[in-house]
């Protein structure tokens, strides 16, 4: 477990390598937090610091053009790691190396190799690790499995779930189409940057599932297999995909990832005596839940609080709670583990 060297009341000193449009968000992010604060950041793109710098008040000495400098500044006490996929294992294992805790976004890793590669790091169990799947940290979440764990629709059987929107086309007059937005250049449809829907939108379907089948008794999700996978590819980057994922023979998730339908964004867990509908499951702002059992009731979860806030805030207190990992529902490094082998085998199904 990691050395608690911090003091009551102190706060969690965060630094961003990479300055893309999520890290904007997340930056965004800190001005009503708790326990957390934004102090330093890194790009090879002077505009991109030059901005950031100028947006959120950071300190010309914090500003790097250098991603190891801001893994050397011994103000920063965990970095979050915004660069596209393919860039990820790189600077995660150079983190460790700087004995640095560390977020990174998802999907942490572009293959369980590099997934292993880092969990056999000498300073892993010593270092915090998440990854950013900040739906998690929606209060939808916790109303899900509250009313999971209150046996609301019995003995969970299956799950379905969706994350796709069309990326690829646009729509023009009569109803025709065309594909100009298909972009090598763009991460999502680069193979060497990590791209493809499996590993974009298929890392939030596969988390979900996780989550889901980490409650239920008896279950062992190290013991996962895969059924029935469909592929569309263009130019051979996956842009639409689907997969049975089976947990120890007993529970079975049905995931879809899509960049090519707008197929939304939901989920539904099935359960003997009725099911529970996520209507956007990766919701930032104001969540719905619709149970139906023997009758039908209808959740609205306002969520009060931006929700990488919340992300930032849970971390941050995790870190000085002494923990080297996410804590529930938040994604936990056997999730890390497990979902890069799930990734990796839907990749190559």
């Amino acid at each position: 477990m990691i050395k608690n060297n911090y003091i009551m009341g102190e706060v969690i000193k965060w630094g961003i390598i990479g300055l893309g449009n999520v890290a904007h968000e997340f930056a965004k992010s800190f001005y009503n937090t708790k326990n957390a604060k934004l102090i330093a950041i890194a790009s090879k793109s002077e505009n991109k610091l030059s901005k950031f710098k100028a947006n959120f008040n950071i300190d010309t000495n914090n500003c790097h053009n250098d991603y190891e400098k801001l893994l050397n500044n011994n103000k920063v006490d965990i970095v979050y790691i915004a660069l596209p996929n393919s860039l990820h294992y790189e600077w995660v294992k150079k983190s460790l190396d700087f004995k640095k805790h560390i977020l990174v976004e998802k999907p942490a890793f572009i293959n369980s190799q590099e997934t292993q590669s880092i969990f056999n790091h000498p300073n892993f169990d010593d270092f915090f690790i998440g990854e950013g799947f900040m739906f998690r940290y929606h209060p939808q979440i916790m109303k899900i499995i509250e009313l999971l764990k209150n046996d609301s629709i019995g003995q969970i059987i299956s799950m379905q779930s969706s994350f796709g929107k069309n990326l690829l086309s646009k729509k023009r007059f009569f109803g025709l189409f065309n594909s100009s937005k298909f972009d090598k250049k763009k991460r999502f449809f680069s193979k060497s940057l990590g791209g493809g829907a499996i590993l974009d939108h298929g890392s939030y379907t596969v988390s979900m599932s996780l989550l889901i089948a980490s409650l239920l008794d008896g279950v062992d999700i190290e013991n996962f297999d895969l059924s029935e996978g469909k592929k569309k590819k263009v130019e051979n980057i996956d842009v639409e995909s689907s997969v049975k994922l089976i947990f120890d023979k007993k529970f079975q998730a049905e995931i879809t990832a899509s960049f090519s339908r707008d197929i939304g964004y939901s989920t539904t867990i099935n359960g003997k005596n009725g099911k529970i509908l996520i209507t956007n499951t990766w919701n930032s702002d104001e969540g719905e839940i619709i149970l139906i059992n023997d009758k039908k009731k209808n959740f609205k979860i306002k969520n009060e609080k931006n929700i990488y806030s919340r992300e930032i805030d849970e971390i941050s207190n995790d870190i000085l709670n002494n923990k080297n990992e996410a804590s529930f529902p938040g994604t936990n490094k056997k999730d890390i583990l497990i979902g890069s082998k799930i990734l990796d085998r839907w990749i190559n199904e």
